[in-house]
């Protein structure tokens, strides 16, 4: 478990921001202001709505068989020019 801090004073700057500190660097973060002056900050992972459908259950269950799949068998050679010539009959 992560070690929570005290509280700490800071400065809001003229441009509106403050600095939550180096470890934070670059992550999202979820702001909400749950009464006036009083906010709730919190880190966050952010899903693109196009990659949503990776986190559906029936889309996660092939992926998880697909992944299950490739360990279970090695590549292998193929014929590349064969496998092209039957993708362009059908």
């Amino acid at each position: 478990m992560a070690t929570v801090s005290s509280p700490s004073v800071k400065v809001v700057g003229a441009n509106g921001q403050i600095s939550l500190g180096k470890q934070f660097a670059g992550r999202q973060v979820l702001v909400e202001e749950k009464e006036p002056g009083v906010w709730l900050v919190r880190t966050a992972t952010v899903l693109p709505d196009n990659e949503n459908w990776l986190h559906q259950p029936a889309a996660a269950a092939a992926l998880q068989k697909s992944l299950a799949w490739a360990q279970n068998n090695a590549p292998r050679d193929s014929n590349v020019a064969a496998v092209i010539k039957k993708m362009k009959r059908g």
